[in-house]
């Protein structure tokens, strides 16, 4: 597969066209960004992690039946996908309150609901990606009720597996960002990344945090954590 010139770049990641139309490549970068590009870093070798651990997690999904872009990993930093239209939306799905949904909702931090909560919100950095409703999503035009419909139901069976997934390697997943795209022939597949970049992983005997929070909060060490994880993926 031949890679061509650049698509697309965005904060941790470039995309590169090939000599198929339908496919790309996903280029792994070491960098770092949170509070809306605020903070800045680079974290040697992320991409690198980024990269495996995404491919373990799409591979596994694949398996288990939910539709993805991913085709392969090519290398340690490049992966082969399916090209597809996004959804400018982020579907987030919460198992346990964290972050921004317990500063916004004066929640405790680590408080698990009776449900899990999937939010949306609208891709659209001008605004800073607002928390939005099914009823704006469609209203923006940008998807369908029977699309969210069939995004929701992805969305839901991915976190059952992925929650069973982690927990066999000691690992509580909080929650995670989930993008959404269509392909060439009209299916809806997962897209983007699952990593320590888009999930928040917790030790599961010590809540120790395992994920971007550790760049985002100062907490050090963020490149081990994130080792940490691939390591128990792999061991």
């Amino acid at each position: 597969m031949e890679k061509r010139e650049l698509l697309y770049e965005g904060k941790a990641k470039q995309i590169f066209l090939t000599d198929d139309p339908d496919c790309i490549i996903i280029h792994y970068k070491d960098d770092a960004t949170a509070y809306n590009n605020v903070k800045k870093a680079i974290i040697e070798a992320k991409g690198l992690i980024n990269n495996q651990i995404s491919a373990i997690v799409f591979e596994y999904l694949g398996k288990n039946g939910i539709p993805t872009h991913f085709i392969k990993q090519l290398n340690e930093r490049d992966q082969l996908c399916r090209r597809v239209k996004i959804f400018p939306l982020e579907f987030v799905v919460r198992n346990i309150i964290a972050g921004s949904m317990a500063k916004r909702l004066n929640i405790p931090e680590g408080t698990k609901p009776s449900n899990t909560i999937i939010d949306i919100c609208y891709k659209n950095e001008e605004l800073g990606d607002p928390l939005i409703n099914n009823d704006h999503a469609v209203a923006l035009g940008v998807v369908t009720y029977g699309e969210l419909d069939e995004i929701f139901a992805i969305a839901r069976k991915v976190n059952e597996l992925l929650t069973d997934l982690f927990k066999k390697h000691g690992i509580t997943l909080v929650d995670f960002k989930m993008e959404f795209g269509r392909t060439s022939d009209g299916q809806i597949v997962l897209a983007d990344e699952i990593s320590p970049d888009t999930c928040r992983f917790w030790d599961s005997e010590t809540n120790e945090k395992l994920d971007k929070d550790r760049f985002r909060r100062d907490l050090g060490k963020v490149r081990e954590a994130y080792e940490e994880i691939l390591h128990r993926l792999t061991k």
